[in-house]
C-alpha cells in the first residue's frame, strides 16, 4: 500500500493509512518559516495508536523542524495540529509533555554522575514531609519502571557506568514515566551496536503492543524498514510519500529521498572518482579503535589527493578526525606519518608534525573577538616572531590570504565575529596556507554556507590538493563528498562500511552504503 503526497487527480492525498480510525496525532497543511525561508511547506502527517512510524529524509529535509513543532519547541507555525481528535497548539515543550508527547533526543540528556534512579526521576523526585527526597521509594519505583522494559538494572548504579545503549533505554524509561503516549525517537540507533539495536527494537515492539505510538527518526534505512509500520519521506521541506513499510525496499526509499530522475537533481549528485594508489601515502591509520565510536578503522591519505569520509551523524567521523589530531584516547591500532609510526600525545604534537585540523565547530579554533590577522597568524607566530610580536608582518601575510581567498570584507583588523560563516571558514583555512601542512583534516567544511561561499571553499580546498597536500574531508553531506573527493570511505556505526576509489559514484550509492 502506497500513499503518495499527491493523488492521481493532483489533489492532496491523506497521510493516514486507508481505513484507519481517528489518528492519535495529526498535522494538516503545516508550514514553518524562518525569516523568508520555508523549512516546511504544507505538510500533512499522522500517527495512530499503537504504531511505529518511521520518518526519513536528507539533512535539511524538514524532519527536525516537524518534530520540534510536535514537541512544542517551535510554537510559531501555520496549519493545524490535533491530538486525540482535538485541536492543539503547544507553546512550550512542557505543554506538549502535559499532552502526552515526549522526545528522546540523539544527544542524550542524562546526567552521568547521578544514579539511574535519579535520572529516571530527574526534576520529579518523590519527597517526604519537610521536602526530603524519599530515596527508598525513588529507587523502588525506578526499578519497577525499568523492569517494565525488560531490563534488570540496579537503580543505584551511576548512570555514566552504563553503556550508551542502556543509558538510552533509561532515558526512554524517563519519558514513559512522564506519561507520554506519543514518543519521538531521534536517531536512536546511531551509537548502538547490533545487539543493543535488537534490545531497543524489542522494547519498542513491546511499547507498541501496549498501545504507545512511536515516531522513529533515522538515517539508517535498514533500521527504519525493520521496525516501522509506516514510513514517511521528507524532501526539501515537503512530505513526498507515506508508505506501508511491508514490502518497501531501501532503494525505493532512497529514490523518494533524493528525487532521482526529477527536475530537482542538482550538482553534487554524482562524480567520477580518480583515486590513484600510486600516489605517496602521507598519513595512514590501521585498525584504529577507541572502545567507543571507532572500531577497527583503516584508511590512507595520499599526497595531492582528497579522501572523503562519508557517513550519517554518529558514524564515528568526529572521533576519527580528533584521533588523527591527537585529541582521542585510542585503545588499539597505529598511525603512520610518512612511513614512520607516530603517537600524538596532544594537538600541539600533531601540529608540529605537520597535521592541520579544521573542526566541525569553527568556534573551537577561532577567536571571534579578535581581528582577522591574529586568527590567521597564530599558527605561524613562532616562525615570524621568535622574540617579539610583529603585527605589521602578521597583517601583510594575512592580507595576501584575504585577497587570494576573497575574504569579505577585505579588512585584516575587523573582528572575526563580524564576518559571515563562510568567510570565517576561509579564515580557518588561511591559517594553514602560509606554511602548507603535510596533511589537512577538514570536518564539515561547507556546512551552513550559501552557494557562493561553498564554491569559494571548494576552490580553496582543491587548490591545496593541487599543491600536494593530503586532505581528509569528513562530512554527513553527500553533496560535499561528491563535489570534493577523489576517493571515498563510507563509515557506519564506527566502522568502515565500504570504500570507493575509482569509477562512477552517485549519491544513492553513498546513502545505500551508509
Amino acid at each position: 500500500m502506497t500513499e503518495d503526497s499527491l493523488d492521481k487527480t493532483g489533489g492532496r492525498a491523506s497521510a493516514l493509512p486507508l481505513g484507519a480510525a481517528t489518528p492519535l496525532l495529526e498535522m494538516r497543511a503545516v508550514t514553518k518559516r524562518f525569516g523568508g525561508v520555508a523549512a516546511l511547506r504544507n505538510v500533512d502527517f499522522s500517527i495512530t495508536e499503537g504504531e511505529i512510524h518511521g520518518l526519513v529524509g536528507e539533512n535539511g529535509a524538514g524532519k527536525s523542524t516537524m518534530m520540534k513543532i510536535i514537541a512544542g519547541v517551535h510554537a510559531d507555525f501555520e496549519g493545524e495540529m490535533f491530538v486525540g481528535g482535538k485541536p492543539v497548539h503547544f507553546r512550550s515543550a512542557r505543554e506538549a509533555l502535559d499532552a502526552g508527547i515526549g522526545m528522546v533526543h540523539q544527544e542524550l540528556s542524562v546526567v552521568p554522575d547521578l544514579t539511574v534512579a535519579e535520572n529516571v526521576f530527574l526534576g520529579h523526585q518523590p519527597v517526604m514531609a519537610g521536602g526530603i527526597v524519599d530515596w527508598r521509594k525513588m529507587n523502588r519505583t525506578a526499578r519497577t519502571q525499568i523492569a517494565s522494559l525488560g531490563l534488570d538494572i540496579d537503580p543505584t548504579t551511576r548512570m555514566g557506568a552504563l553503556p550508551v545503549g542502556l543509558q538510552q533505554l533509561v532515558e526512554l524509561s524517563r519519558v514513559l514515566f512522564s506519561g507520554a503516549r506519543i514518543i519521538i525517537l531521534d536517531e536512536p540507533t546511531s551509537a548502538l551496536s547490533p545487539p543493543e539495536v535488537e534490545r531497543l527494537f524489542g522494547v519498542l515492539r513491546q511499547l507498541r503492543e501496549q498501545g504507545r505510538s512511536l515516531i522513529f527518526i533515522s538515517h539508517f534505512l535498514d533500521d527504519v524498514l525493520e521496525i516501522s509500520d509506516r514510513v514517511t519521506v521528507f524532501r526539501n521541506g515537503e512530505r513526498v510519500a507515506t508508505t506501508a513499510a511491508a514490502g518497501l525496499t531501501k532503494d525505493e526509499v532512497i529514490s523518494q529521498m533524493i528525487g532521482r530522475g526529477s527536475a530537482e537533481m542538482t550538482m553534487g549528485e554524482e562524480t567520477e572518482l580518480s583515486g590513484d594508489d600510486s600516489r605517496t601515502v602521507v598519513m595512514e591509520v590501521r585498525n584504529l579503535s577507541d572502545g567507543k565510536g571507532l572500531a577497527d578503522v583503516s584508511l590512507a591519505m595520499r599526497k595531492g589527493e582528497i579522501h572523503g569520509v562519508y557517513g550519517f551523524m554518529g558514524c564515528g567521523q568526529i572521533e576519527l578526525s580528533r584521533a588523527l589530531f591527537g585529541k582521542g584516547n585510542l585503545r588499539n591500532g597505529e598511525m603512520i606519518l610518512e612511513g614512520k609510526p607516530v603517537k600524538f600525545r596532544s594537538t600541539a604534537s600533531a601540529r608540529r608534525a605537520g597535521i592541520a585540523y579544521v573542526p566541525e565547530n569553527r568556534g573551537m579554533m577561532l577567536f571571534r573577538t579578535e581581528p582577522v590577522f591574529k586568527n590567521v597568524s597564530i599558527s605561524i607566530l613562532e616562525r615570524i616572531a621568535k622574540i617579539m610580536l610583529r603585527p605589521n608582518a602578521e597583517r601583510r601575510i594575512t592580507m595576501a590570504h584575504v585577497e587570494d581567498l576573497q575574504i569579505r570584507p577585505p579588512d585584516t583588523d575587523i573582528d572575526l565575529g563580524n564576518l559571515s560563516g563562510g568567510n570565517q571558514q576561509k579564515v580557518a583555512l588561511a591559517k594553514w596556507l602560509t606554511h602548507l601542512p603535510k596533511a589537512l583534516i577538514l570536518v564539515e567544511p561547507t556546512r551552513g554556507m550559501d552557494v557562493g561561499a561553498k564554491e569559494d571553499v571548494i576552490r580553496i580546498v582543491k587548490s591545496l590538493r593541487d599543491k600536494g597536500v593530503a586532505i581528509l574531508v569528513l562530512s554527513t553531506e553527500p553533496e560535499t563528498i561528491l563535489t570534493l573527493a577523489d576517493r571515498v570511505t563510507v563509515m557506519k556505526k564506527g566502522r568502515v562500511a565500504r570504500e570507493f576509489a575509482t569509477g562512477h559514484l552517485e549519491k544513492a550509492d553513498l546513502l545505500s552504503a551508509a
